[in-house]
């Protein structure tokens, strides 16, 4: 599919109307496959689906498991539907459907709904044959995860490498008597990811039947304090107490003059080269599984990455260090032979990264709203120097709307070129209508469109600001504002850009 010329419409789940305090995968996401079939758009690009965390701001590139799905997407309206609840379980927990999540009111809402269900159905549903062959399919991460988040509960919080040794290190026997004395709360987790992802399969066969294909986003790192590291301690570098001893960034830049510290675990690649890198091979299977293709994040860091001493503050004095790309991917292409992969390489790109990524012929990302810095007709962003295999967005999650751009944040070299380039002054109510057409009109294969940029909005509706820890992925569209006018004339563009 990656190889047709497409379109497609970038949100969020969370970003999706809702009464229950954040997006879900209930009857707006169902609207939303309608707006976009409607509209001749072959795809619906989303954030990572996994648990997020209120301490680390709710990023959905923050998570305690690369596996399990986040039970704040869990619909309410359709665990009615189900027969898991009754409809007098949700009334009364409706809130104002408004323009920002509120993750305090969704998360209770849903553990309230989630341990109702469970209470109610459990004698049930976890005897029937479809919870135990959710179970059997998805034990390779399930059990280990649903154990973890009830040890974190029972320890108040703390990261796993300060729990009881025993239980730190896995002693098997240790983790029999843990898991016999909280089988009910381990039983529960498992519960409320099995009606995630019974919930998540369900759309995505009703996409399927609307011949709108999903992606999804891989992020190539994982949370320390996760179940990832906790299981699997011997793929990180890590010290003898399991503490880290290097954390992933980026060098200092012209941006950033003491780079970015991370803070994720690096990987240890001798190691996962002796395992035939299978708990990649695992990964990418499970995603797969949800997704029609992936986009990979900081996909450069595939071939070499910047490994920073943990003891260090700033990102400085870390190192580059060779990452075994190539081997990597032909070991998963020997598993999946066409693989759905977009490369996100944005930044300062080096040749052995593009070399990497078109010997197996992975899409590129380019940025229409980077076009215009400097020299810009020298940009690869900008639109008559793309290649016809990548894949061209308005913007993404971490920049400004295009109105928001157009408005507030153009330098006066952009603004020459911008002028120069269309011809004419552009008037702001249009901008983002000049930059779609344009992105559209490409030889890029895909073009993907953030939901904000169709609507028009501005620069409040961003959804993050990178090195930033507040006021983030908090944008939510409101009902009703996806109408008929505007499928009508998104369908318009498409059908003229022959997508």
């Amino acid at each position: 599919m990656l190889e047709t010329r497409s379109c497609g419409i970038l949100c969020h789940i969370s970003s999706l109307p809702s009464s229950f305090g954040i997006g879900d995968l209930g009857p707006e996401a169902y609207r939303f496959v309608d707006f976009l079939s409607k509209s001749g758009q072959r795809w619906w690009q989303i954030l990572p689906i996994n648990p997020t965390e209120p301490g680390l701001a709710n990023s959905p590139y923050s998570s305690f498991s690369a596996f399990a799905g986040n039970p704040l997407f869990i619909s309410p309206e359709l665990l009615v539907k189900e027969g898991f609840l009754d409809k007098n379980d949700i009334v009364g927990l409706t809130l104002i459907p408004g323009d920002k999540v509120d993750y305090e009111a969704a998360a209770a809402v849903r553990e309230a709904l989630v341990n109702k269900a469970y209470a109610r159905h459990c004698s049930r549903w976890l005897r029937s044959r479809s919870f135990e062959n959710f179970c059997v399919r998805e034990s390779s991460w399930l059990n280990d995860f649903s154990l973890f988040v009830v040890m974190k509960r029972h320890f108040h919080g703390v990261s796993w490498s300060d729990w009881a040794v025993d239980l730190r290190d896995r002693d098997p026997g240790a983790l029999d008597d843990f898991s016999a004395g909280h089988a009910i709360s381990i039983d529960r987790e498992k519960f409320a990811q099995y009606l995630f992802f019974r919930q998540w399969a369900a759309l995505g066969a009703y996409c399927s039947r609307k011949d709108v294909g999903l992606i999804g986003d891989i992020p190539i790192y994982v949370n320390y304090d996760s179940a990832d590291v906790w299981v699997h301690p011997d793929l990180f570098k890590l010290d003898g107490d399991h503490r880290q001893t290097f954390v992933a960034g980026v060098p200092p830049d012209y941006f950033s003059k003491d780079g970015q510290r991370w803070g994720n675990p690096v990987y240890d690649w001798d190691r996962l080269r002796q395992i035939d890198f299978s708990w990649w091979v695992h990964r990418v299977r499970h995603n797969l599984a949800l997704f029609d293709a992936v986009r990979v994040d900081h996909f450069r860091g595939f071939v070499k990455c910047w490994e920073i001493p943990a003891k260090e503050k700033t990102a400085i004095r870390g190192a580059w260090r060779d990452v075994p790309g190539e081997e990597i991917f032909k070991t998963l292409q020997r598993h999946f032979p066409k693989l759905p992969i977009i490369a996100e390489d944005l930044g300062i790109i080096t040749k052995d990264v593009d070399a990497l990524k078109e010997k197996f012929g992975f899409p590129g990302m380019c940025v229409l709203m980077f076009a215009f810095h400097n020299e810009y007709k020298e940009s690869r962003d900008f639109p008559q120097n793309y290649k016809p295999g990548s894949v061209v967005y308005t913007g993404t999650h971490d920049n400004n709307t295009i109105c928001g751009w157009y408005q507030n944040d153009l330098s006066d070299i952009e603004k020459k070129n911008i002028l120069e380039y269309f011809g004419r002054e552009i008037d702001p109510s249009e901008i983002n209508w000049v930059m779609i057409e344009e992105a559209m009109k490409s030889v890029a294969n895909i073009a993907i469109i953030p939901l904000q940029d169709l609507l028009g909005l501005g620069g409040e509706a961003r959804m993050n600001r990178p090195s930033t820890v507040k006021g983030n992925w908090l944008w939510r569209c409101v009902p009703g504002v996806l109408g008929k006018d505007l499928s009508r004339r998104l369908a318009n563009i498409t059908i003229k850009s022959n997508r």
